[in-house]
Formats: C-alpha cells, structure tokens, sequence
C-alpha cells in the first residue's frame, strides 16, 4: 500500500513538472508564435560617488528600472564609460562596427579603464532578441571582462510622447521621435553616473581614431591644467557625438534631458546645459576623434551623409619646433597653434606679398609629407602662397629661421598636400610664404608633417 502510494506522488510530481515546463515555455512565446526576448529584470542599483548633490539626498528622484540583458556590471569605477543608445533602423545597421571601431582602436590598457554602455531602447522585443545575441557572439570577451554592458529601460518608464506641442513647427512624428530619443539619453546617463570620472556621449553609427582614449585623458589634463570651468569637451561637431563630460554632472544632466524632453533636440539641448554650467563657448579638440559614417538616419530611414571634416583617422604628433611669422595675430590665435594638434588655429589679419609663417625644428627633420589646411567655412582662406623647405638655421633677436629655402609646391583653394616631398635630406624649416597680398584675413586651422628616420632615397 506504502510502495503504492510512493509511486502514485511521484506520478504527480512528474506531472506538475512537465506541466511547469510547458507553461514557462508558453510565456516565452509571443502572439505570432515567435520566442520572445527572455530579458533578466535587474533593479539593483550600481554603486555611484555621490558627487552630485542631486544624488546626496536623492533629491528630484528619477523612477526608472533597469534591465540587464547582457555583460557584468563591476564596481570598479573606471576612468571613462562610453554611452550609445541604439533602436531598430529601417534602412542598415552600424552598431557592430561602433563597437567595433571602439575596441580595436583601443590599447589593452586604454580598455581595461573604460566600459560602454549600450542602451537597446527599441521596444521591439524580438529586435532586441537578435541584437543581444549577436553581441553575445561577437564581444564575448568584453563582456566576460566587464568592458561592456548592454541594458534595456521597459516602455512603462517612459511618459508619453504623442501629441506633443509643435515646436519649431515639426511634424508630429518628427516631434515624437526626437522626445523619445531625449528620454532614451537621459536615462542611459543617469545609469551611467558614478560608474567611471567621465562620461563619452556617442551615437550607434561611428568610427573612432586610434587610441581615442589616450588622446582623450591628455586633452582632459591639458583642460584641467587652464584652471578654467568646463562642462562639456566636443570631441567631434556633429549632433550628440563625442561630447564629453565630468561624471559628477550627470544626474544634473539626466534630469535636464527629462525635464525638457518635448522642447528641443537633443544635442540644442546639451548646448544651453553647458551654459547653465557656466560654460561660456564651446571647446571643441581637434583633429575630431569620431566620425560619422551612417547613410541613412534611424528617424525613418533618411539619407543623412553628415561627416566631420576634421575627422583624423590616426591622431597626429607634430616633431618639436617653433613657430614664428611676421603678421598681425588676431587676439590670442598665435602661429603656434596651427602647428599643435588641439582646438586651436593660426588667425592673422589681411597678409600682405612677403608676409611668412615659419616653423623651425628643434633638431633636423626627414619631412616625408606635408598637409596645411587654412579658413574656416570657406572663408579666412590663403590665397597664394609657396610652401618651402630649409636649411641652415639662423637666429635673430626674438626671431629664428634658414638661410637657405627650396619650394615644395603652391596652394590651391586655400590647401596644400603633398604626401612625397621632392627635397631630399633633413630639413631644418618648414615655411609657408604669401605671394600676393589679400584683402581677407587668414586662418590656418592645421600645419601636419609626416617623419622618417631612415634617409629618403633619391
């Protein structure tokens, strides 16, 4: 009777099993007999430094919930996380090669001290099914390592985004589709306060230059170095791409995002932030770090070519020199900031015939190619001028240049490039040489040299 007994339990506990398994697969199933994205809830919060006083008393709370669906969030704060936000396009997808680009244009180094965060912010589940496994097979070691997070914020956290007032008389969708968009930002932010000391703003359809990061922590230091106030670097000039800020002004951030969702684009937003900050002008770092290389926007699917033109694939590294010229500088645009890879330019008033720009190398240089860039949005351009190099340093009072010059070529519509000198044998200057007066002024935004150590053959 006991045995009897025993065996008719177990009968009924096999039979809730197996009735347990088919309904857990029946909820994993959707309406169109597709297996649904099993997305793993996760409300924990993650450890934040408590810089912002937003954050100190939890003051004007954000009610948002997270979902983790794929990588392990680490305590260890790092030194930056990069934040893209990425929904389903109708035309093309970039975000494997963004991220990608951001990964081997990494040292092992750089990416042990930084950590992407990528926010899946389309509600299409299935959409976010195939995306998180193809990240999965194709960044499992930066996920392994904590180098990459991907989450997810449910459409209940959201307020609604139709029948928004019409500001600068866009169409309701376009108006639809921008607000969302703020809110999709501001809560990848607010997630990511806290969790490295500054925080990188991209865009899912990007390329980065070579070792981006490290040229990022000199730029942050030359910066801190002014003593000045800063709330935003721009590390490109396109939309919210490469925009870099101090992680103790993201919960400020975030909720500025949400607060003014429906007003205004995002990146017009992050422009009056910076100002409330007392940013007075931007501070954009050139040559640009990231480039845009999408076709076609995620809004609809619209032809959208937009490129940085001061986009360096390869940050470059002039060799020491001084740079002297003979005509009227504008305010503080010196010749030596054309010759520094930085934000900065070489701006001079109305250059007259004989007028000069001479960089003088420390020691001499096999210079292989040379690319000088002048004006600004097709204006402030070098008409005509000879680009030379010499040799035979001499010096003046307060002044350095060579005796002996040999021309490299002219300038044509306000650029020079020439990427095989005809001049063999070291050079010990380089100088750019105006050949006929001009009534416009002159900016010349970039001076590049390439380097050989070897002797170059005849």
């Amino acid at each position: 009777m006991r045995r009897h007994l025993k065996k008719k339990y177990v009968a009924l506990l096999l039979l809730l099993s197996v009735g347990g398994i088919y309904l857990l697969h029946q909820m994993n199933v959707d309406a169109g007999g597709q297996t649904a994205l099993r997305e793993i809830s996760w409300q924990g919060r993650h450890t934040v430094s408590r810089e912002s006083w937003v954050e100190q008393g939890d003051y004007l709370p954000l009610n948002v919930s997270y979902q983790l669906l794929a990588g392990k969030p680490s305590p260890q704060q790092r030194f930056l996380c990069v934040g893209i936000s990425s929904v389903k396009r109708s035309k093309g997808s970039y975000l494997v090669t963004t991220l990608q680009s951001l990964f081997t244009q990494s040292t092992p180094e750089d990416r042990q001290s930084m950590l992407v965060v990528l926010l899946l912010a389309d509600f299409d589940s299935q959409w976010r099914f195939e995306t998180v496994n193809t990240i999965e097979s194709t960044f499992s070691s930066e996920l392994d390592q904590g180098q990459l997070l991907v989450i997810h914020v449910p459409r209940e956290c959201y307020p609604s985004t139709a029948g928004l007032k019409r500001n600068y008389n866009d169409p309701p969708d376009r108006v639809s589709f921008r607000s969302k968009q703020n809110l999709d930002y501001s809560f990848l932010i607010h997630y990511s306060s806290g969790v490295s000391k500054y925080y990188l703003q991209l865009e899912d359809d990007v390329i980065s230059a070579k070792n981006f990061l490290t040229t990022i922590k000199t730029r942050v230091q030359q910066q801190d170095a002014k003593k000045s106030t800063w709330a935003m670097l721009e590390f490109s000039h396109l939309g919210y791409i490469g925009k870099l800020y101090k992680s103790a002004h993201l919960p400020l951030l975030a909720r500025f995002l949400f607060l003014f969702y429906q007003e205004m684009p995002c990146d017009w937003l992050m422009s009056h932030f910076r100002l409330l900050l007392t940013q007075k002008d931007p501070i954009f770092v050139r040559p640009s770090l990231f480039q845009h290389i999408g076709q076609f926007s995620s809004f609809k699917g619209i032809v959208n070519k937009l490129k940085d033109k001061d986009f360096v694939d390869e940050v470059y590294t002039n060799p020491p020199a001084q740079v002297f010229s003979n005509m009227s500088t504008y305010e503080k645009n010196y010749p030596n900031r054309a010759w520094e890879p930085g934000e900065g330019f070489f701006w001079g008033r109305s250059p007259g015939k004989g007028d000069y720009l001479t960089v003088v190398f420390n020691e001499p240089t096999l210079v292989t190619g040379i690319y000088i860039e002048t004006g600004s949005g097709g204006k402030d351009l070098l008409q005509s001028a000879l680009v030379e190099l010499g040799t035979e340093v001499v010096s003046g009072k307060n002044h350095k240049t060579c005796s002996v010059f040999k021309p490299e070529g002219s300038f044509e519509k306000g650029m020079f490039l020439v990427e095989k000198v005809k001049n063999a044998g070291a050079a010990s200057c380089l100088r750019i040489l105006v050949t006929q007066a001009q009534n416009d002024w002159l900016i010349i935004s970039s001076i590049r040299v390439t380097t050989s150590s070897k002797p170059k053959s005849p």
